[in-house]
């Protein structure tokens, strides 16, 4: 029997860091706005983005074993296009929306926080709270992966127990009527919907980052993927189900940003807002700790391909830490947080993941007799992630032009700063857009 490494991430763990980074600001930040938007048929707009994700992740999984590292999404590009200009605009992407999905879990965190201690709207509470939890969880992630992995496991277990206890409660009161007619926003509703709340879904892909790290990740890559997708979208549904049935849409639509919050209370009292209220702190908690984990070793090995400065590969003496990526991504995060406007940064968290799970996804599809992959899966999940895309700039174009410009202003900056350092490596010809062929 071959030997367990003590120090290596278990099944368990690797299932919880993606785990952690899904339920975060998914199911508190944003499934008020999933249910608002969808209308009765907010469990097709779930149901929807876990397919999205499980054709997504299964990509993930082949790619990230025949491609070992920690450069995730910016290594499998890169492989695939063979394009120093297309793989560094990914990676830039990936950092900078995992700097916007930290800003968006941690500005959660602090607005939960304020209002569980009865200063909700106090925004010098909410933004000691935001660089707290930033700077704390950037402690734990400076100790190690197992340190970070053992940490994120128990912090799962125990908000999930707590979701439990609310869909008990909240079944026991449900109310039928308010789930008919299914589609009472409109059909077209909740395939927007889906668009709209798709960072929630976001997280998965932080576990083949953590490919190094993993023991047995021969087994355990593909185990973990799966079970973090399909356990977190059922507990989407079960806990949007439990909160639709308690709560008129006008209800939810009020109080879209505590929805759960105010669910508890038909049936557990305050003690279930204060509870839920708990459990926010945690998930979010929960998911700053794994973003943080699988973005910072994105970053140094993006160094380490010179598409980030060399001052983000360097690492501990003893220890495979990337403490500069962790130090930089806790910063850029906290401003972001204090900075740009929630609205905002939602939008372009989940634009911005649904492009790299798009790239990936074809990535995939052009790589797909290497992995080990049939082609119809990438192809279906690139489709998917593409037309759900278009559907979300759509929407933004129609009722949130700002969120719209502040997308394609972070967008067109990547690309313009990329080319520019590609050109300066040569790696460009000056005169184009097409890589100069690998010697």
């Amino acid at each position: 029997m071959a030997r367990v490494d003590k120090d290596k991430l278990n099944l368990a763990e690797v299932s919880a860091i993606g785990i952690g980074g899904m339920i975060g600001g998914g199911i508190f930040a944003v499934l008020g706005l999933a249910i608002a938007t969808a209308g009765h048929a907010v469990v097709l707009t779930l149901a929807g983005g876990g397919v999205i994700a499980l054709l997504t992740g299964l990509s993930y999984a082949h790619l990230g074993l025949h491609f070992r590292g920690d450069g995730g999404s910016f290594t499998y590009i890169e492989k695939a296009f063979a394009s120093p200009l297309v793989a560094g605009c990914a990676g830039w992407l990936l950092v900078v929306g995992y700097v916007g999905t930290l800003a968006l879990y941690a500005t959660a965190f602090g607005d939960y926080g304020a209002t569980l201690f009865g200063l909700g709207g106090a925004r010098p509470v909410t933004a000691v709270l935001v660089g707290l939890v930033l700077i704390g969880f950037l402690g734990i992630n400076l100790r190690g992966a197992r340190t970070s992995g053992s940490v994120e496991l128990g912090v799962v277990a125990i908000k999930l127990v707590i979701l439990a206890v609310f869909a008990a409660a909240g079944f026991i009161g449900i109310h039928t009527a308010h789930f008919v007619p299914l589609f009472d926003r409109g059909i077209a509703s909740p395939l927007v919907a889906v668009a709209l709340i798709f960072v929630a879904y976001e997280g998965f892909e932080l576990i083949p980052n953590a490919i190094d790290e993993m023991a047995d990740p021969e087994h355990n890559l593909r185990r973990a993927i799966v079970i973090a997708i399909v356990l977190t979208t059922i507990i989407y549904i079960v806990v949007a189900v439990a909160a639709l049935g308690n709560l008129t849409p006008a209800q939810i639509q009020q109080d879209q940003e505590y929805v759960l919050a105010v669910a508890a209370r038909p049936t557990l009292g305050e003690a279930g807002f204060v509870l839920i209220g708990i459990a926010a702190l945690l998930s979010t908690a929960s998911a700053i700790n794994a973003t943080l984990f699988g973005a910072a070793r994105l970053a140094m090995v993006m160094a380490e391909e010179h598409a980030l400065p060399q001052v983000f590969a360097l690492q501990e003496r003893t220890r495979p830490v990337p403490y500069v990526s962790l130090l930089a991504l806790t910063v850029l995060s906290l401003a972001f947080a204090l900075l740009v406007p929630l609205p905002a940064i939602s939008g372009f968290a989940s634009a911005t993941f649904l492009v790299i799970f798009a790239a990936v996804n074809f990535s995939a599809l052009r790589l797909s007799g290497r992995i080990g992959l049939s082609p119809s899966i990438p192809l279906a999940g690139g489709l998917l992630a593409t037309a759900s895309l278009g559907l979300l700039l759509w929407h933004d174009w129609q009722v949130d032009r700002l969120s719209l410009y502040f997308l394609l202003a972070v967008y067109g900056s990547v690309v313009a700063i990329q080319i520019v350092l590609t050109v300066r490596r040569g790696r460009l010809p000056p005169g184009g857009l097409t890589p100069l062929a690998r010697t």
